[in-house]
Formats: structure tokens, sequence, C-alpha cells
């Protein structure tokens, strides 16, 4: 099986990853303006709001190619390129990006966590990385969602680091 782009970022049990990163974005997030929202992380690179978008969307086509995998036999994924999708959507609110993102999940968990094992190792065929199982998917997601996380934290340090401080001196 090909090495997962994203499995450097997977600390742990998948499982826990899947559960804990949406909460962390959650809990980011709550407090935030819309403004807060249309920050980047570095120059050029897609806002908060964007990053969002991207994983709802991907929340939506990981998890359809799980139950793909799992429901239809020789089931091979369709892949898709993330930036015109973002591009699509690009003027979605980024509340609805975040209730989409945190609804899907909670679906998603219950069916992940009832998974057997003969059932992770379920394969299917990816057409960019060959032959690949539901182990491996779980990770891409968790992985996937990991590598972002990061940047929604840079945004959230910017978005404090430009906020007035009541307490200096003027």
């Amino acid at each position: 099986m090909v090495t997962n782009p994203y499995e450097r970022f997977v600390e742990g049990d998948v499982l826990t990853c899947l559960r804990e990163t949406p909460a962390r974005i959650e809990a980011m997030t709550g407090a935030w303006t819309p403004a807060d929202f249309e920050r980047s992380y570095a120059p050029g690179k897609w806002s908060a709001r964007i990053i969002l978008i991207h994983l709802a969307q991907a929340e939506l086509v990981f998890s359809t190619r799980l139950r793909f995998a799992l429901a239809q036999p020789g089931y091979v994924v369709q892949p898709f390129d993330q930036d015109p999708w973002a591009e699509i959507e690009r003027d979605a609110p980024a509340d609805a990006a975040l209730a989409a993102y945190l609804g899907i999940r909670r679906l998603n968990t219950p069916l992940w966590q009832s998974l057997t094992p003969d059932q992770r190792r379920h394969r299917f065929r990816h057409p960019e990385h060959g032959e690949i199982d539901v182990e491996w998917q779980l990770r891409l997601m968790a992985g996937h969602e990991r590598n972002h996380l990061p940047q929604l934290e840079a945004v959230h340090a910017s978005r404090r680091a430009a906020a007035p401080n009541p307490g200096a001196a003027t």
C-alpha cells in the first residue's frame, strides 16, 4: 500500500484524532467575528473561512468514499481537485461551513467507532494512490484536518495579536 500523504500528522489513535480536531476547531473559532474568518494564516493563502469550507467539503467527500468502499464491492475512488471545489463555494458563510463540518462529523463518528477490524482492513482502489483500505482513508482524514489545524491556529494567534489591549497605557 502506498504511503499516506497525511500520516505524519496523525498523533496516537486515529479515532481520537478524528474526535478531538473538530472540537479544537469549534472551541477556537467560537468567539470569532466575521472579520476574523476572513483572515489568512499567510499572504496569498486561503482565509479561515475558505479553510472551513474546504474541511466541510473534504468531510463530505472522504466520508462518502468510506461508505461506498464498505457498501460497494470493487469501489474505485473518484478523485477531486480541492481548488475548483473551494472556488465554486467561495462565498459560503463561515458559520454554515463550520456547522456542516461539525454536523457531518457528528454523523460519521459513530459509524467509524462501530467498524470492525475486518471492515477497517477492507480494501478499495484510488486512481492516484493504488489499493488502499478503510484504515488508510481514516488516517488520511485525520491527518488532513490536522494539517489544516495549524493554519487556523495561526489565524487565531493573529486575531489575538490584533485585538486591542484594554490594559495598555495610551
